[in-house]
């Protein structure tokens, strides 16, 4: 079902975000108080127009209460981001996510209410450097502290074995969600589906074990 998503702030982030959203069959409303950032994106949006975030009454004749979703990527100043932010919280938007400067701007985001609260060059530094620290990992999505999922490719070691033979929830308290092979995804895969070699192995866990499973398991 398609759902509605206002996008307040169209730098790189923001417009990212808008014309994926686009491409994804949902309904957009592209804002930007820049013009030239607003006609970047027309053909990328169901609606694209010129307005103050901070302005309340602004927000209110786009009709942004009746989206399902705001999304606030301002650029570089954080004051106009928690101001755009609290005015959408008070006009009753249930699911505000907010792009985050720093440590200090996430604290007043979080205090004021905003529902999600991203971090794109943290989360992004993240997945680099853990690919970057073993060429068996793809990809990498931390879920909190402690736990993450990772994409791992097959080695020798696994090929030709059953999950069921490898037991890598008992061994390395590791949980396999899915095997991706080509282009064929295998999700909640049996315990007698057979790993081959240069499979795509995502991987559920504790960062220890998973760490552990990336050394010693696959």
């Amino acid at each position: 079902m398609k759902k509605g998503f206002a996008v307040i702030g169209l730098g790189t982030f923001g417009s990212t975000v808008c014309k994926e959203l686009y491409h994804l069959g949902n309904e957009v409303l592209a804002i930007d108080i820049d013009e030239e950032n607003v006609r970047e994106v027309m053909n990328n949006s169901s609606y694209a127009t010129v307005a103050n975030a901070t302005d309340q009454e602004a927000l209110e004749s786009l009709g942004i209460k009746n989206f399902d979703y705001a999304v606030v990527s301002i650029g570089e100043k954080i004051q106009p981001s928690i101001l755009s932010t609290l005015i959408l919280k008070e006009m009753g938007v249930k699911n505000v996510w907010v792009k985050a400067k720093n440590e200090k701007h996430h604290k007043i985001l979080e205090k004021i209410g905003a529902d999600r609260i991203i971090h794109p060059e943290q989360e992004i530094g993240i997945r680099v450097a853990n690919q970057l620290d073993s060429g068996k990992i793809t990809d990498y999505i931390e879920l909190s502290k402690d736990y993450s999922i990772i994409e791992l490719v097959a080695t020798k070691r696994v090929s030709n074995r059953s999950l069921v033979n490898l037991d890598i929830r008992a061994k390395f308290g590791c949980t396999i969600l899915a095997i991706r092979r080509e282009e064929n995804v295998n999700i909640s895969p049996m315990p007698d589906d057979i790993i081959l070699i240069g499979d795509i192995l995502i991987v559920m866990g504790h960062v220890k074990n998973l760490k552990r499973f990336e050394e010693k398991g696959v």
